[in-house]
């Protein structure tokens, strides 16, 4: 090979020896990737959704296929219906609903965001107001369901992703979509990200390294202490970190505070968003569960009195029996 990209021990250690599945798409980034985890004898199947938009998709779909024949790789290959409106989420949405549902076959979905996403996510989220914790998006590791997610390209840019392609003569795909538009993150890219970084790209890989050295920082003390089914309870040591402690929680069962939202949990002990989330706060805790108007017994509401289990959280408690031993 005349051009290598290497990928951190992190990445390389939660890979090495593990069942993988690769998000594919025969894209830049993800072609890119193929041919890194093939170079270090990471094992991996790979996954791709043919939207049918494109008379390429075809082609990917058949590029998909014979990668997989010739590394000896298992293919998972779904088509998806027409989406008539709102595409972005739609397509999002049903892609992570087959991720879902292979994974019960695997530990880590791996995925090709890289640098330029992650610029573009925080010029985004930077432009609507976002703290730390938002404008930092995209983790090397994450969590979600019962997998991991690992983003092993975050430190590379699109740029050095083609430039490993053309040097080592592997095949890829542009995805003409990708510069429409009518799409909000393709304005960012257009006008702002991609131009950022050709001019600045190593200064913008270690502020990513500070924010994230920062977003730890402001981070340490928040410790889930209990979880069970949709119940969190969380511990917290400083009030200023209630915030972003249940945007994180709330992340995960796959609700978005707005900012309005977050202003309000630095004032508010007892809330319920959206209809859906009971968050109560209570002497550095907080207790999140879904939220509901299940009729209780009294003898357990008592308990739950005695117990001094939060208003909001025990209708949840009693409709899935779990104990207050907890």
């Amino acid at each position: 090979m005349e051009h290598l990209l290497n990928l951190s021990n992190k990445s390389l250690s939660l890979l090495s020896g593990k069942r993988n599945l690769l998000a594919f798409s025969a894209g830049v980034d993800s072609s890119a990737l193929f041919f890194i985890l093939i170079e270090h004898n990471i094992p991996f199947d790979i996954a791709l959704v043919n939207y049918g938009l494109r008379q390429q998709a075809k082609e990917e779909e058949s590029y998909a296929l014979e990668l997989s024949k010739k590394y000896n790789l298992k293919a998972h290959i779904l088509h998806a219906p027409k989406f008539e409106s709102n595409f972005e989420k739609n397509a999002r949405d049903f892609r992570y609903s087959f991720f879902d549902n292979l994974m019960s076959n695997y530990d880590n979905l791996i995925t090709a965001h890289q640098l330029n996403d992650q610029l573009e996510w925080f010029l985004m989220r930077f432009t609507k107001g976002a703290g730390v914790h938002e404008l930092i998006g995209l983790e090397e590791f994450s969590m979600r369901n019962n997998y991991n997610v690992i983003r092993p390209l975050l430190q590379y840019s699109k740029d050095e992703l083609i430039s490993y392609l053309k040097s080592n003569k592997h095949n890829y795909f542009v995805d003409q979509s990708n510069f429409e538009p009518y799409y909000e993150r393709n304005i960012f890219r257009e006008n702002f990200s991609n131009e950022l970084l050709e001019r600045y790209s190593d200064g913008i890989k270690r502020s990513f390294n500070y924010l994230k050295e920062d977003k730890e920082a402001l981070s340490n003390g928040i410790i889930e202490l209990f979880q069970y089914k949709k119940l969190f309870i969380i511990g917290y040591n400083h009030t200023y970190q209630i915030p972003r402690a249940v945007d994180q929680y709330l992340k995960k069962l796959g609700y978005l505070l707005s900012a309005s939202q977050r202003e309000e949990l630095k004032s508010e002990t007892s809330i319920v968003f959206g209809g859906k989330w009971a968050v109560e706060v209570r002497e550095n805790r907080i207790f999140i569960a879904p939220y509901s108007n299940e009729t209780m017994s009294k003898k357990f509401k008592e308990q739950c009195r005695v117990l001094s289990v939060p208003s909001k959280i025990r209708p949840y408690l009693f409709r899935e029996k779990i104990e207050l031993s907890f």
